[in-house]
């Protein structure tokens, strides 16, 4: 259950801008105004490949992984029972927020549709039961656990075996090719059944393949402890400037080791490829010791209150973003909706340029989240999900 607390605990300045970058990040790219109108870099790529916006999931994820070492910490991590019913209990509630989002969309745009109430609610048969919320509560639930009974100093070893052994089977069972044939669409298929996935299409060729499918879970469990593991290397040391530059050098090695095995298994994000966690661990690991430089030793800060509002609440602050996108696309006035009354009434006859207008009002959303976030922020909200 989501918990309200009225006062602000100490929180890493750099972690939190880095965080609320990725959540607004997700809030911009799910929320264009027309999916057939968006610049490349706000798209994901096909298939191989990598874009801007593959890298707001992968960031927030390592992000994760940081904060969990934080808040383990203070367990010393020790696995006790109160612990142990503690993280099942929030992996399960941000787990079922995710299938909770997902229903409450086929409810939306079902009664938008022309469907009665109970032909609506009763979608459960063609329920997507992963996605992002369901990702990231198996993650931390799997990466807690892991780390409270193998201990840290076993965490590489975790994080390769993961890695390695899920790279040799998309190697060896044809998991690097787009068809129903790939060892990730089988096993997603043979468990979750073809009702409840995501249907990916790639060259006009539509199947189901899940980007946050079951088996490519795997990787991303790996991808959280990297971020737990950089975390605890830049926790050890007090010292500022060490911080940045242990978090600098973690960075390149990750990326050089990635991009160095891009040429055995492609960087691939709906397949949550080993090199696709390396690469994007780098990066994000650089990028945090970039904030730390500019906010905390230059004290440039002022640019970034903007996104501490998305950053201090960033699971309410998604869940936010999806739950506003699904009624400004199906709450209807006068024959259309609000999403298409900003966008195709007023931004594009006012711009006069589709993708232009698609990318404003994606940003026009995002000012209406951050409105609700700041007022948490002023008033020293912190909703824990």
């Amino acid at each position: 259950m989501a918990e309200v607390v009225k006062k602000q605990s100490q929180r890493m300045l750099a972690l939190d801008i880095l965080r609320g970058i990725t959540i607004a990040g997700m809030i911009l790219v799910n929320n264009p105004g027309s999916w057939s109108n968006m610049y490349a870099p706000l798209g994901h790529a096909p298939w191989h490949g990598l874009t801007p916006t593959d890298l707001i999931f992968p960031f927030f994820m390592f992000i994760m992984g940081i904060s969990t070492f934080i808040s383990l910490r203070k367990f010393e991590f020790k696995l006790s029972w109160p612990l142990f019913v503690k993280i099942i209990r929030r992996t399960v509630v941000i787990f079922a927020i995710g299938l909770a989002i997902a229903w409450f969309s086929k409810l939306c745009y079902g009664l938008a549709g022309g469907k009665s109430l109970a032909e609506a609610a009763n979608s459960f048969s063609t329920l997507r039961i992963l996605g992002v919320m369901p990702r990231l509560a198996l993650c931390y639930g799997f990466a807690s656990l892991i780390v409270l009974v193998l201990r840290c100093r076993h965490i590489l070893w975790v994080i390769a075996t993961l890695l390695i052994g899920y790279g040799v089977l998309l190697l060896c069972c044809n998991g690097l090719v787009f068809s129903e044939d790939n060892i990730v669409s089988i096993i997603d298929r043979a468990v979750l059944g073809v009702d409840h996935m995501y249907k990916d299409t790639v060259d006009g060729v539509k199947l189901a393949l899940d980007p946050e499918g079951l088996l490519s879970t795997i990787p991303s469990i790996a991808h959280v402890l990297i971020g737990f593991w950089a975390g605890m290397k830049m926790m050890e040391v007090k010292d500022i400037n060490m911080r940045v530059n242990r978090l600098f050098i973690i960075g390149a090695i990750l990326m050089f080791i990635g991009f160095l095995f891009d040429y055995a298994i492609p960087i691939n994000k709906k397949l949550w490829t080993p090199t696709f966690a390396v690469v994007t661990c780098g990066l994000a690991s650089t990028m945090l010791a970039l904030l730390i430089w500019i906010i905390d030793i230059k004290g440039y800060k002022k640019w970034c209150r903007f996104f501490e509002a998305f950053g201090v609440n960033p699971l309410f602050m998604y869940v936010l973003g999806g739950v506003l996108g699904i009624l400004f696309a199906t709450i209807k006035f006068g024959g259309t909706s609000i999403k298409m009354f900003i966008y195709n009434d007023f931004l594009v006859s006012v711009v006069g340029d589709a993708t232009l207008a698609s990318c404003l009002y994606a940003i026009i959303f995002i000012a209406i989240n951050w409105c609700i976030g700041y007022v948490l922020y002023k008033n020293k909200i912190y909703i824990k999900i």
